[in-house]
């Protein structure tokens, strides 16, 4: 177990009820829940690996793959998609060379699909790196992509 794992399990208490909170500790500190982090709060808390996914697994909040350094997201909702959406999709497979929800090999990017961000006076919209792009274009989304490049 790091270090790092170690000094974020202390700061919670040895109980089941800790379990959520310390996944979403370890998610934020490292991204995502890998491998040795299950093993590790499994230890700590003293329940099983299988208990820890099957809790984990419930919530789509947590992921068990390393992100990208950069998380593109693009809203699938109904006004996105009347106002292009799917182009703009499109045009990021092609770019980055991956599908929703996967991630470059070198780690770079992430890319997901999002159902509606609630910004639909502003479609269609893409997220990238929690800052959003509103009346996006596919060729705005390549300009974006770029400059994160």
């Amino acid at each position: 177990m790091t270090k790092e794992l170690q000094k974020t399990l202390k700061s919670y208490g040895q109980d089941r009820d800790s379990l959520i909170p310390i996944l979403q500790s370890v998610q934020e500190k490292f991204g995502y829940v890998s491998e040795q982090s299950v093993t590790g709060i499994a230890s700590y808390l003293n329940i099983s690996e299988s208990t820890i996914y099957g809790v984990a697994t419930f919530y789509t909040q947590f992921r068990f793959t390393r992100p990208g350094d950069h998380i593109i997201r693009v809203c699938q909702g109904t006004a996105c998609h009347v106002r292009g959406a799917q182009r703009i999709m499109n045009e990021v497979v092609k770019h980055l060379g991956i599908k929703p929800g996967e991630t470059t090999p070198d780690y770079k990017f992430s890319l997901e699909r999002v159902a509606c961000f609630g910004s639909c006076a502003l479609s269609p919209v893409v997220v990238a790196d929690n800052r959003v792009y509103g009346r996006m274009t596919a060729q705005k989304t390549k300009q974006v992509l770029k400059e994160m490049e």
